[in-house]
């Protein structure tokens, strides 16, 4: 989903892109970045253990210096999908980022353990989305809207 939204981005013109894990990001990213797109997975009904480390390393350092960004966010999940989303919006209300983008929920209808534990397959049609919302993202900065 990530690789599809920053190969989105990459197709306007003139925008920088960067797409990097969260377990390699950190403030000095975040305080470089004129946007942001959040993806991650929702696992147990919370963001991965590596997003919330990304935002524990990077969210002090950053306070106080990015209010007004624009982010989104795309998740992956199961059957839900809102407590990661929850939990990214507290965080980054903190930062005072303002969405740009409805929150993109890729639900793969996992519920069983054995279909949970298996490896997932995107659609293509959710990849589509993914690469929209990040072609949207990198317009609306280029364009100077957020």
């Amino acid at each position: 989903m990530a690789q599809a939204a920053w190969a989105g981005a990459c197709e306007e013109a003139g925008v920088p892109v960067r797409l990097l894990p969260a377990t390699e990001a950190g403030p000095g990213d975040v305080l470089a970045a004129a946007g942001y797109l959040f993806v991650c997975p929702e696992n147990l009904g919370s963001m991965t253990g590596e997003m919330k480390a990304f935002f524990d390393r990077c969210y002090y350092p950053a306070l106080g210096q990015i209010e007004g960004r624009g982010y989104a966010t795309a998740i992956s999940a199961g059957n839900a999908g809102q407590g990661a989303q929850a939990q990214i919006e507290r965080i980054v209300t903190g930062w005072r980022l303002r969405r740009v983008a409805p929150g993109l929920i890729v639900r793969s209808g996992a519920e069983t353990a054995a279909v949970i534990a298996a490896p997932k397959v995107v659609l293509r049609n959710h990849l589509q989305s993914c690469r929209d919302l990040g072609r949207s993202l990198a317009a609306g900065l280029q364009l100077g809207i957020f």
